[in-house]
């Protein structure tokens, strides 16, 4: 048997492979780091939903919990059956109008918080901001290494969701001046804004 054959027989196709296991290596790693991420980010939201006192912040972390705890059930069947799962990726839609406060005002200089008593609505938002933001990372890396189509699809599909509700929480800090938006002067800004331009004749006949 010359080395080309005895190579062929150690390779084996999606067609030959069941779907429950046609995972590889690397994507088994990746997608356990991002469903991990996942379970953590539900267990934090948890954990500081105790400390929220805002009424708007509780809803809605109460309704990103909804949308990520299907979102984990949609993940962990497609991790085991390798196959289209029983609820497909969802979309999250926002409840917040997206209005966007610019500028910054005077702040007291922030520091790490003592004691738990110390735990606000601007620290429960930054908290869940960080989960979101880290998550959409995970998921993007997990999507680019997945061989399973399925999975794949799943984990690309839900980048635009958590990062919907990123913006909504963006949107909640900004609102309460918990993230300020500083601007360029309107020159500097011209100046960015203008400085690409469009490739002419790229369009097909």
């Amino acid at each position: 048997m010359n080395m080309n054959n005895q190579q062929q027989q150690n390779l084996t196709g999606t067609s030959q492979m069941p779907a429950n296991i046609s995972h590889g290596g690397h994507e088994l790693f990746d997608a356990h780091e991002a469903i991990g991420g996942i379970v953590s980010g539900l267990e934090q939201y948890m954990i500081y939903e105790q400390f929220v006192q805002d009424p708007q912040l509780k809803t809605m972390m109460q309704q990103h919990k909804t949308f990520l705890t299907q979102l984990y059930n949609t993940l962990v069947e497609t991790l085991k059956t390798g196959n289209e799962p029983a609820v497909k990726t969802q979309t999250y839609n926002m409840a917040s109008s997206n209005d966007v406060l610019y500028g910054m005002t005077p702040k007291q200089p922030k520091k790490p918080a003592q004691t738990v008593n110390e735990i606000n609505d601007e620290c429960v938002s930054g908290f869940i901001m960080g989960c979101l933001k880290s998550s959409s990372s995970a998921f993007t890396m997990a999507a680019l290494e997945t061989t399973n189509p399925v999975l794949r699809r799943v984990f690309a599909d839900s980048i635009p969701n958590l990062i919907e509700m990123a913006y909504e929480v963006f949107l909640y800090q900004n609102k309460h001046q918990y993230y300020q938006v500083p601007q360029l002067k309107q020159e500097d800004m011209q100046n960015y804004i203008n400085s690409f331009a469009p490739v002419q004749g790229t369009m097909p006949n």
